[in-house]
Protein backbone atom coordinates (compact mmCIF):
# COMPACT_ATOMS: atom_id res chain seq x y z
CA UNK A 1 0.00 0.00 0.00
CA UNK A 2 1.24 3.41 -0.83
CA UNK A 3 0.84 6.18 1.78
CA UNK A 4 1.00 9.51 0.70
CA UNK A 5 1.98 12.24 2.74
CA UNK A 6 -0.81 15.41 3.35
CA UNK A 7 1.08 18.52 2.07
CA UNK A 8 2.30 20.85 4.64
CA UNK A 9 -0.05 23.51 5.04
CA UNK A 10 1.36 27.23 5.38
CA UNK A 11 -0.27 27.96 8.82
CA UNK A 12 1.69 24.96 9.90
CA UNK A 13 4.99 25.43 8.57
CA UNK A 14 7.96 25.96 11.03
CA UNK A 15 9.89 29.33 10.48
CA UNK A 16 13.29 28.89 9.94
CA UNK A 17 16.72 31.15 10.61
CA UNK A 18 19.50 32.14 8.13
CA UNK A 19 22.01 34.57 8.29
CA UNK A 20 23.31 35.82 5.36
CA UNK A 21 26.53 37.49 4.43
CA UNK A 22 25.55 40.96 5.74
CA UNK A 23 24.85 39.64 9.32
CA UNK A 24 21.30 39.44 9.30
CA UNK A 25 19.73 36.82 10.48
CA UNK A 26 16.37 36.48 8.32
CA UNK A 27 13.22 34.56 8.99
CA UNK A 28 11.41 32.56 6.95
CA UNK A 29 9.13 29.79 6.19
CA UNK A 30 9.16 27.51 3.14
CA UNK A 31 6.71 24.89 1.64
CA UNK A 32 6.40 22.64 -1.47
CA UNK A 33 9.10 21.61 -3.84
CA UNK A 34 10.15 22.12 -7.14
CA UNK A 35 12.98 22.98 -9.38
CA UNK A 36 13.04 26.69 -9.28
CA UNK A 37 11.99 28.34 -5.75
CA UNK A 38 9.05 31.08 -5.81
CA UNK A 39 10.39 33.91 -3.27
CA UNK A 40 7.58 36.34 -2.18
CA UNK A 41 8.43 39.74 -1.28
CA UNK A 42 5.39 41.36 1.31
CA UNK A 43 3.31 44.20 1.29
CA UNK A 44 3.84 47.50 3.60
CA UNK A 45 3.95 46.89 7.37
CA UNK A 46 3.47 42.94 6.74
CA UNK A 47 5.35 39.92 8.23
CA UNK A 48 5.06 36.62 7.45
CA UNK A 49 1.77 36.08 9.15
CA UNK A 50 0.42 38.74 6.97
CA UNK A 51 0.18 36.17 3.92
CA UNK A 52 -2.92 34.79 3.22
CA UNK A 53 -2.93 30.90 4.06
CA UNK A 54 -5.39 29.65 1.51
CA UNK A 55 -3.26 31.65 -1.50
CA UNK A 56 0.44 30.52 -0.12
CA UNK A 57 -1.54 26.65 0.18
CA UNK A 58 -2.27 27.28 -3.44
CA UNK A 59 0.77 28.50 -4.72
CA UNK A 60 2.77 25.54 -3.13
CA UNK A 61 0.70 23.45 -4.47
CA UNK A 62 3.58 22.45 -7.30
CA UNK A 63 6.11 24.70 -6.43
CA UNK A 64 8.81 25.08 -3.49
CA UNK A 65 7.45 28.27 -2.27
CA UNK A 66 9.38 31.02 0.65
CA UNK A 67 8.28 33.54 2.49
CA UNK A 68 10.17 35.76 4.59
CA UNK A 69 11.43 38.24 6.65
CA UNK A 70 13.51 41.28 4.96
CA UNK A 71 15.74 43.21 7.49
CA UNK A 72 14.64 44.92 10.04
CA UNK A 73 10.76 43.15 9.74
CA UNK A 74 9.01 40.65 11.84
CA UNK A 75 11.80 38.39 13.29
CA UNK A 76 14.46 38.91 11.49
CA UNK A 77 17.04 40.93 12.56
CA UNK A 78 18.70 44.25 12.06
CA UNK A 79 17.23 47.99 11.33
CA UNK A 80 14.75 48.41 8.05
CA UNK A 81 16.57 50.42 5.89
CA UNK A 82 14.92 53.48 3.83
CA UNK A 83 15.53 53.04 0.58
CA UNK A 84 14.08 50.05 -2.19
CA UNK A 85 17.95 49.68 -3.18
CA UNK A 86 18.60 49.11 -0.05
CA UNK A 87 15.71 46.61 0.63
CA UNK A 88 16.33 44.86 -2.72
CA UNK A 89 19.98 44.27 -1.69
CA UNK A 90 19.01 42.76 1.72
CA UNK A 91 16.51 40.08 -0.58
CA UNK A 92 18.71 39.36 -2.44
CA UNK A 93 21.79 38.54 0.38
CA UNK A 94 18.61 36.47 1.88
CA UNK A 95 18.38 34.47 -1.31
CA UNK A 96 21.99 33.97 -1.90
CA UNK A 97 22.02 32.55 2.04
CA UNK A 98 20.09 30.06 1.13
CA UNK A 99 22.53 29.15 -2.02
CA UNK A 100 19.82 29.39 -4.49
CA UNK A 101 21.18 29.72 -8.01
CA UNK A 102 17.40 31.09 -9.53
CA UNK A 103 14.40 32.10 -8.32
CA UNK A 104 11.09 33.41 -9.49
CA UNK A 105 9.75 36.20 -7.48
CA UNK A 106 6.38 37.69 -6.71
CA UNK A 107 6.29 41.05 -5.14
CA UNK A 108 3.18 42.63 -3.43
CA UNK A 109 2.37 46.53 -3.29
CA UNK A 110 6.53 47.88 -1.82
CA UNK A 111 7.24 43.74 -2.40
CA UNK A 112 6.58 44.48 -6.06
CA UNK A 113 9.19 47.86 -5.89
CA UNK A 114 11.31 45.89 -4.45
CA UNK A 115 10.99 42.75 -7.33
CA UNK A 116 11.51 45.43 -9.75
CA UNK A 117 14.92 46.44 -8.24
CA UNK A 118 16.50 42.99 -8.18
CA UNK A 119 15.37 42.42 -12.07
CA UNK A 120 17.15 45.90 -13.13
CA UNK A 121 20.45 45.02 -10.56
CA UNK A 122 20.76 40.76 -10.69
CA UNK A 123 18.36 39.89 -13.22
CA UNK A 124 20.27 36.87 -13.77
CA UNK A 125 19.58 35.71 -10.35
CA UNK A 126 15.80 35.91 -11.56
CA UNK A 127 13.64 33.62 -14.24
CA UNK A 128 10.45 35.15 -14.20
CA UNK A 129 8.31 37.97 -12.04
CA UNK A 130 5.44 38.28 -10.64
CA UNK A 131 4.06 42.15 -9.82
CA UNK A 132 1.03 42.16 -7.61
CA UNK A 133 -0.41 46.14 -6.81
CA UNK A 134 2.50 47.74 -8.09
CA UNK A 135 3.89 51.17 -9.85
CA UNK A 136 6.79 51.86 -11.94
CA UNK A 137 9.30 54.48 -9.83
CA UNK A 138 8.90 57.90 -10.97
CA UNK A 139 5.02 57.64 -11.71
CA UNK A 140 3.42 60.89 -11.63
CA UNK A 141 0.97 61.12 -8.20
CA UNK A 142 2.44 57.89 -6.75
CA UNK A 143 4.65 60.43 -4.01
CA UNK A 144 2.62 59.43 -1.10
CA UNK A 145 -0.66 57.76 -0.60
CA UNK A 146 -3.91 59.46 -0.32
CA UNK A 147 -4.96 60.68 3.10
CA UNK A 148 -7.35 58.09 3.72
CA UNK A 149 -5.04 55.37 3.03
CA UNK A 150 -2.44 56.39 4.95
CA UNK A 151 -5.05 56.74 7.84
CA UNK A 152 -6.36 53.43 7.71
CA UNK A 153 -3.00 51.41 7.42
CA UNK A 154 0.13 54.07 8.18
CA UNK A 155 -1.16 54.74 11.98
CA UNK A 156 0.73 53.55 15.26
CA UNK A 157 -2.50 51.17 15.68
CA UNK A 158 -4.16 49.72 12.86
CA UNK A 159 -8.00 48.46 12.84
CA UNK A 160 -9.68 45.32 11.24
CA UNK A 161 -12.03 48.26 9.34
CA UNK A 162 -8.73 49.98 8.18
CA UNK A 163 -7.68 46.67 6.77
CA UNK A 164 -10.99 46.12 4.71
CA UNK A 165 -11.42 49.17 3.99
CA UNK A 166 -7.77 49.21 1.81
CA UNK A 167 -7.33 45.77 0.70
CA UNK A 168 -11.25 44.79 -0.37
CA UNK A 169 -13.35 47.41 -2.45
CA UNK A 170 -16.57 48.51 -1.04
CA UNK A 171 -18.86 46.42 -2.31
CA UNK A 172 -20.94 43.60 -0.11
CA UNK A 173 -19.47 40.46 -2.32
CA UNK A 174 -15.86 42.09 -1.47
CA UNK A 175 -16.20 43.07 2.14
CA UNK A 176 -17.44 39.48 2.81
CA UNK A 177 -14.29 37.77 1.09
CA UNK A 178 -12.23 40.36 2.84
CA UNK A 179 -13.92 39.19 6.19
CA UNK A 180 -13.32 35.30 5.34
CA UNK A 181 -9.39 36.61 4.30
CA UNK A 182 -8.73 38.21 7.50
CA UNK A 183 -9.85 35.27 9.76
CA UNK A 184 -7.91 33.29 7.84
CA UNK A 185 -4.43 35.50 8.10
CA UNK A 186 -5.07 36.68 11.77
CA UNK A 187 -6.81 33.35 13.06
CA UNK A 188 -5.20 30.47 10.87
CA UNK A 189 -2.38 30.07 13.08
CA UNK A 190 -2.17 29.56 16.62
CA UNK A 191 1.40 29.11 17.74
CA UNK A 192 4.73 30.33 16.37
CA UNK A 193 3.08 33.49 15.14
CA UNK A 194 5.63 36.61 13.55
CA UNK A 195 6.73 39.67 15.55
CA UNK A 196 4.77 42.01 15.07
CA UNK A 197 6.58 44.96 12.50
CA UNK A 198 7.89 48.07 14.44
CA UNK A 199 7.28 51.69 14.04
CA UNK A 200 10.68 52.04 12.62
CA UNK A 201 9.87 49.93 9.60
CA UNK A 202 6.66 51.42 8.97
CA UNK A 203 8.72 55.08 8.98
CA UNK A 204 11.37 53.56 6.86
CA UNK A 205 8.96 51.56 4.72
CA UNK A 206 6.74 54.64 4.02
CA UNK A 207 9.96 57.04 3.10
CA UNK A 208 11.15 54.36 0.90
CA UNK A 209 7.82 54.17 -0.82
CA UNK A 210 7.25 58.45 -1.05
CA UNK A 211 10.85 58.11 -2.31
CA UNK A 212 10.06 55.47 -5.37
CA UNK A 213 7.29 57.53 -5.75
CA UNK A 214 9.02 61.02 -6.47
CA UNK A 215 7.54 62.32 -10.32
CA UNK A 216 10.80 61.79 -12.57
CA UNK A 217 9.56 60.86 -15.90
CA UNK A 218 13.27 59.62 -17.00
CA UNK A 219 13.52 56.82 -14.29
CA UNK A 220 10.26 54.91 -16.37
CA UNK A 221 13.04 54.56 -19.12
CA UNK A 222 14.67 51.73 -16.33
CA UNK A 223 11.83 49.82 -16.38
CA UNK A 224 12.67 48.72 -20.11
CA UNK A 225 15.49 47.04 -19.10
CA UNK A 226 13.25 44.57 -17.45
CA UNK A 227 13.38 41.73 -20.33
CA UNK A 228 12.32 39.19 -18.15
CA UNK A 229 8.68 37.67 -18.43
CA UNK A 230 6.27 39.63 -15.85
CA UNK A 231 2.92 39.29 -14.74
CA UNK A 232 1.49 42.67 -13.67
CA UNK A 233 -1.88 41.95 -11.67
CA UNK A 234 -3.99 44.41 -9.77
CA UNK A 235 -7.53 44.75 -8.52
CA UNK A 236 -10.36 46.74 -10.14
CA UNK A 237 -10.59 49.76 -6.93
CA UNK A 238 -7.07 49.00 -5.51
CA UNK A 239 -6.89 52.96 -3.65
CA UNK A 240 -3.10 52.21 -2.61
CA UNK A 241 -1.88 51.86 -5.65
CA UNK A 242 -4.05 52.60 -8.38
CA UNK A 243 -4.51 49.90 -11.60
CA UNK A 244 -3.85 53.03 -13.88
CA UNK A 245 0.07 52.05 -12.18
CA UNK A 246 -0.40 48.74 -13.56
CA UNK A 247 -1.32 49.64 -16.81
CA UNK A 248 1.62 52.35 -16.99
CA UNK A 249 3.51 49.46 -15.61
CA UNK A 250 2.62 47.05 -18.38
CA UNK A 251 3.36 49.32 -21.43
CA UNK A 252 6.35 49.93 -20.44
CA UNK A 253 8.03 46.38 -19.38
CA UNK A 254 9.09 44.63 -22.92
CA UNK A 255 7.77 41.37 -22.05
CA UNK A 256 4.91 41.97 -19.72
CA UNK A 257 1.20 40.77 -19.42
CA UNK A 258 -1.59 42.44 -17.63
CA UNK A 259 -4.61 41.02 -15.75
CA UNK A 260 -7.07 43.51 -13.12
CA UNK A 261 -9.39 41.25 -11.16
CA UNK A 262 -12.78 42.83 -10.81
CA UNK A 263 -14.70 43.94 -7.42
CA UNK A 264 -11.49 44.07 -5.55
CA UNK A 265 -8.90 46.16 -4.32
CA UNK A 266 -5.28 45.96 -2.57
CA UNK A 267 -5.92 42.78 -1.51
CA UNK A 268 -6.74 41.21 -5.07
CA UNK A 269 -4.65 38.53 -4.82
CA UNK A 270 -6.25 37.27 -1.14
CA UNK A 271 -10.12 37.91 -2.76
CA UNK A 272 -9.29 35.87 -5.89
CA UNK A 273 -6.66 33.87 -4.36
CA UNK A 274 -7.85 30.45 -6.46
CA UNK A 275 -8.31 32.35 -9.39
CA UNK A 276 -4.66 34.51 -9.12
CA UNK A 277 -2.92 30.85 -8.26
CA UNK A 278 -4.44 29.51 -11.24
CA UNK A 279 -3.06 32.28 -13.56
CA UNK A 280 0.48 32.28 -11.81
CA UNK A 281 0.97 29.13 -11.61
CA UNK A 282 -0.04 29.25 -15.92
CA UNK A 283 2.14 32.17 -16.21
CA UNK A 284 5.25 30.33 -14.20
CA UNK A 285 4.45 26.81 -16.38
CA UNK A 286 5.55 28.53 -19.31
CA UNK A 287 8.72 28.82 -18.29
CA UNK A 288 9.27 25.54 -17.21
Amino acid sequence: MTITETPVRYTDASTSRVTAGNAIEYAYRELGDGDVPFVLLQHFRGNLDNWDPALVDALAADRRVIAFDNVGVGATTGETPSTIEAMAHDAIAFIEALSLQRVDLLGFSIGSFIAQEIALIRPDLLRRVVLASSAPQGAAGMHGWAPEVIGAVGTPETSPQGYLDVFFAATDTSREAGQEAAGRIFGGRATDRDEPTTWQTRQAQYDAVCAWGIPNHSLLERVGAIDLPVFVANGDSDPMILPRYSHLLVGLLPNGRLTIYPDSAHGFLFQHHGQFAADVHAFLEEGD
